[in-house]
């Protein structure tokens, strides 16, 4: 490919990606609002928020739990979140000894308490041990928040009252995962307003 064409093929991606944010904000700032409700009522009742995902959902999730239990965008108190797709050892040894579906529903298991809350993400909607968690949080008691994209798959499905799912519906895992990070920053952002509004930028 020359490189006027590779030039116009990233300018292409970037309009994509900003008119699918424009697209989906409507669709996606009530259920964003929502979240950030549910999280900041956990968190100020002493809760935590546990996050999953794979691959690129799992570096998001471990950067959500990042944003909380350090900062944001302004000075206030650490906040509890854990993210489930860091600690090597518990993953491969859930996934050597019994399957890797489990490695994180296993965590909710042992981790997860009563209204706290999971952050499952999945860019196709089908990921089995997303899906696996989402099981074990409801049998805890847990609220969940699913971040989703195209149309949902068998987590949107399965998703009951009182859950929140955000749903890019985009064929694109990169543009889906894009929105991903978008709608995480303003659930960080309607946590701090909401927590911490004298501090909060």
């Amino acid at each position: 490919m020359e490189p006027n064409e590779l030039l116009d093929r990233i300018t292409a991606r970037f309009e994509e990606s900003a008119r699918l944010k424009r697209e989906v904000a409507p669709m996606l700032a009530a259920p964003i609002l929502a979240a950030g409700r549910m999280m900041a009522a956990t968190l100020v009742a002493g809760g935590r928020v546990l996050a999953c995902g794979n691959g690129g959902s799992a570096a998001d999730a471990q950067h959500f739990a990042a944003e909380l239990l350090n900062r944001f965008e302004c000075e206030r108190p650490p906040l509890a979140a854990i993210a489930l797709t860091t600690d090597s050892s518990t993953l491969t040894s859930i996934a050597n000894d019994y399957d890797y579906r489990l490695v994180f529903s296993k965590q909710v298991q042992a981790l997860g308490r009563k209204d706290d809350v999971l952050l499952a993400i999945s860019t196709s909607g089908n990921s089995p041990n997303v899906a696996a968690a989402i099981e074990a949080a409801r049998a805890a008691g847990m609220r969940v928040v699913a971040l989703t994209g195209r149309d949902g798959g068998s987590i949107g499905r399965s998703l009951c009252d009182g859950d929140i799912e955000l749903r890019v519906p985009h064929a694109s895992t990169a543009h889906v995962q894009e929105v991903h990070i978008l709608a995480l920053h303003c659930i960080c952002d309607a946590i701090d307003q909401i927590m911490f509004p004298k501090e909060a930028p």
